[in-house]
C-alpha cells in the first residue's frame, strides 16, 4: 500500500522536471570570461533562439578566442559564426567520448538559415587519441582546428554548454552579405509570392521608408497574393491615402525580430504605423514551430521566412493584417426614448390608476469586434561537479494543461495515501 501511494508522487515529480527550461544569458553571465560571447548572443537575438530549443549544445569561446574573430567583422557575419557554434543535439563529456566509430557530424543553427550549402552548416566532432575531442567544419577538406576544453553547464538532456579552444570556421562563413541599403526589398517580397503587397508599398512611397529603417532594425510581414483575394478583406479603394499608408505601415516594425525572438515576445509589438493616432500594435503567439499574429480584428499565420539577415527580417503571412484603429466596428448608439405626451386634465388617471413609466428602448447590440588544446580532456567527474554546482539559467514554467494534470495527480496522491 505504501509503495502504491508513492507512485503518483513520482509521476508528479517527473512532470515538474519536464517543464524546467534554460536561459543561456543567465548561464554565461555566471562567468565573466564569456561576456563577449554572451553579449553577441543577445545582440544577434540568437539567445532567444537557444532558449526556445528543447535540445541544444552551445560551443562557447572565452573572450580572447572569440574577440580575435568577432572584432574584425560586422554583426551579420558574427551571427553566422555564432550560429555554427550552436549544435541541434545534446553533447556532454561522456557522450563526446562515446561517439560511434569515433566521429560524427552534427547539424547547427547555421544550417537552418538556408544560406548554408552542403555540409557547411554542420560540425565534425571527432574523438581523437590521447583523450582529446576535435571540432571543425564538416565541409570537405576542413581541419579540426578546435578542441574540447571543459564543461561549463549541463541540464541533461536539455542544454549543454561546453568550452572549445578556437572558433570553428566554415568555408565562406566570414564573407559579409550585402548591407541592408543594397538589398532590393521589393524584389525579395515579389519573389516570395507577395507581388500585390510589393506593388502597394512602391506606389505609396514606403520602399524608401523601409530601406532607411532597415539599417537600424526592421521586420516586414508581407501578405501573399492570395491574402488580398480572401473574403472579408476591405476594399482599399474606399480608404483614404493616409489610411492605406497606415495599413501598409502596420505590416512592419522597426525592430529586428528573427523567429526565436517572435517565439519569446510576450508584449504587444509596435509597428511603423504606431506614430499616428492609436496604438497600431499586435501580439504574436506560438505553438511549437507555428507562429500566429493577432491584431484584435483578425489573425494570420506566419507562413515562411523570406529573409533573416541581421538587422532585417522579412516574412510572408497568410492574411492581410487589419488594425482595430481602421477596421474595428463601433457599437451602434442606443436610440433615445420617445417623450411621453402629456395627458389632458380631463383624461388624466387618478394616482392609484397611473400606469408605470414607459421603459426606454433597449440599447442596440454592440458591434462585433473579432477578437590551444589541453593534453587531456576533462574528467566526467569534474563535469558532474560543474553541473551540480551551478543552478543559474534554470527557470520553471507550467502550461495550463500541466496545471490541470498536476492538480489531478495531487488529488490522486491524497486519496491513495489515506486508503
Amino acid at each position: 500500500m505504501v509503495a502504491h501511494s508513492r507512485l503518483p508522487l513520482l509521476v508528479l515529480l517527473s512532470l515538474l522536471t519536464v517543464v524546467s527550461a534554460h536561459n543561456i544569458t543567465d548561464i554565461l553571465a555566471a562567468d565573466p570570461q564569456y561576456s563577449d560571447f554572451n553579449n553577441f548572443l543577445t545582440q544577434t537575438r540568437l539567445a532567444d533562439e537557444i532558449n526556445t530549443r528543447q535540445t541544444i549544445t552551445v560551443l562557447v569561446l572565452n573572450n580572447a578566442a572569440f574577440s580575435a574573430v568577432a572584432d574584425k567583422h560586422p554583426l551579420s557575419v558574427v551571427k553566422n559564426l555564432l550560429s555554427l557554434h550552436i549544435l541541434l543535439d545534446y553533447f556532454d563529456n561522456t557522450k563526446l567520448h562515446q561517439i560511434t566509430n569515433g566521429t560524427t557530424l552534427s547539424t547547427t543553427l547555421y544550417q537552418t538559415t538556408g544560406t548554408a550549402n552542403g555540409n557547411v552548416g554542420s560540425v565534425n566532432i571527432t574523438d581523437l587519441k590521447g583523450g582529446k575531442v576535435g571540432f571543425g567544419s564538416a565541409a570537405s577538406g576542413s581541419k579540426l582546428d578546435s578542441t574540447y576544453t571543459k564543461s561549463v553547464k549541463q541540464i541533461p538532456y536539455n542544454i549543454s554548454v561546453i568550452e572549445i579552444s578556437a572558433p570553428i570556421i566554415a568555408p565562406g562563413i566570414l564573407a559579409a552579405p550585402p548591407p541592408s541599403a543594397d538589398l532590393n526589398i521589393t524584389a525579395l517580397i515579389e519573389k516570395a509570392g507577395c507581388k500585390t503587397f510589393a506593388s502597394l508599398i512602391s506606389t505609396n512611397g514606403l520602399v524608401k521608408t523601409f530601406q532607411s529603417t532597415a539599417d537600424k532594425g526592421l521586420t516586414i510581414f508581407a501578405p501573399n497574393d492570395e491574402a488580398f483575394k480572401a473574403r472579408g478583406v476591405p476594399d482599399l479603394s474606399k480608404l483614404t491615402n493616409a489610411e492605406v499608408v497606415s495599413l501598409l505601415q502596420y505590416h512592419a516594425t522597426a525592430k529586428y525580430l528573427p523567429v526565436g525572438s517572435l517565439k519569446t515576445t510576450k508584449d504587444a509589438i509596435n509597428t511603423l504605423a504606431s506614430n499616428g493616432a492609436g496604438k497600431y500594435d499586435f501580439t504574436v503567439s506560438s505553438a511549437g514551430d507555428s507562429l500566429t499574429i493577432h491584431t484584435g480584428v483578425d489573425s494570420s499565420r506566419i507562413a515562411d521566412t523570406v529573409l533573416d539577415s541581421t538587422p532585417l527580417s522579412i516574412y510572408s503571412v497568410d492574411n492581410v493584417l487589419l488594425p482595430p484603429e481602421l477596421f474595428a466596428t463601433s457599437p451602434s448608439p442606443a436610440p433615445a426614448p420617445e417623450p411621453a405626451s402629456s395627458p389632458s386634465p380631463s383624461s388624466a388617471p387618478t394616482p392609484a390608476e397611473a400606469p408605470s413609466p414607459l421603459p426606454a428602448s433597449p440599447p442596440a447590440p454592440a458591434g462585433d469586434t473579432p477578437a590551444g588544446s589541453p593534453a587531456d580532456a576533462p574528467s566526467s567527474a569534474a563535469e558532474r561537479s560543474t553541473s551540480a554546482g551551478k543552478s543559474s539559467g534554470v527557470h520553471v514554467k507550467a502550461s495550463a494543461v500541466l496545471t490541470v494534470t498536476v492538480t489531478a495527480l495531487s488529488a490522486l496522491l491524497i486519496s491513495t495515501t489515506f486508503m
